[in-house]
């Protein structure tokens, strides 16, 4: 497969893995809509990006790369799903129920007027930028983050905030950057975390454009 082929379909499948969208729908149908638009966008931005820059060089390097040996071994397609999102429940159930107690702590303590000011409408720059940073040390798992996000909107969190940490968050999990560090080498490994944060924050701005002021959504 192509180089910019697959530097699109990585960054899009990281983004945007089943389970995550499945989760996403309590986030309304608005947000996960913004989900799938801005982190589609996300892949098909890398894919360009590669094949302009590194049209007739490789951007990726598979030699200390080994795919682990596959689990989903059984020949019947129905049970094969079946054991897969157990497994899936099983890994992530854990990480989801954190998402909701901290979301009950958050809503408890912090007020949302304040939590309104940093990361509502009235300050879309600074609360895009902060959105896409905390995103990289508070995501752990992609279910234990929707409590959260959800609590946030409700509180005041601006979509364009919202669309920065969804985007920051799964893109610098820990299993996903030690992947892409292999992959990648060092310096195409800074090059991967300024792009997600630049794109990041640009794709949070015009959500907020889009979302509020072009198709008149309110909070």
């Amino acid at each position: 497969m192509r180089d910019d082929w697959l530097a699109a379909f990585m960054m899009a499948s990281i983004l945007l893995n089943p389970q995550l969208m499945i989760y996403s729908t309590a986030l309304g149908m608005g947000a996960l809509a913004v989900r799938i638009v801005s982190c589609s966008l996300c892949g098909v931005t890398a894919g360009l990006l590669v094949h302009f820059f590194y049209k007739d060089k490789p951007f990726f390097n598979f030699d200390g790369f080994h795919a682990d040996v596959s689990r989903d071994t059984d020949p019947h397609l129905f049970l094969r799903f079946c054991k897969n999102f157990g497994r899936n429940v099983k890994a992530t159930g854990i990480y989801f129920l954190a998402g909701v107690l901290l979301s009950a702590l958050f809503q408890r303590y912090v007020p949302s007027d304040q939590f309104a000011e940093l990361f509502g409408k009235r300050n879309e720059g600074f609360g895009v930028l902060m959105a896409a940073t905390i995103g990289v040390p508070l995501y752990v798992c992609g279910g234990g983050t929707i409590p959260l996000l959800r609590a946030w909107l409700y509180d005041g969190m601006s979509m364009g905030s919202a669309a920065a940490f969804m985007i920051t968050g799964p893109a610098t999990k820990i299993t996903n950057l030690g992947a892409m560090k292999i992959v990648l080498g060092k310096w195409k490994f800074a090059v991967y975390l300024g792009f997600v944060m630049v794109y990041a924050f640009l794709s949070g701005i015009l959500t907020n454009i889009l979302y509020y002021h072009a198709l008149g959504f309110v909070l």
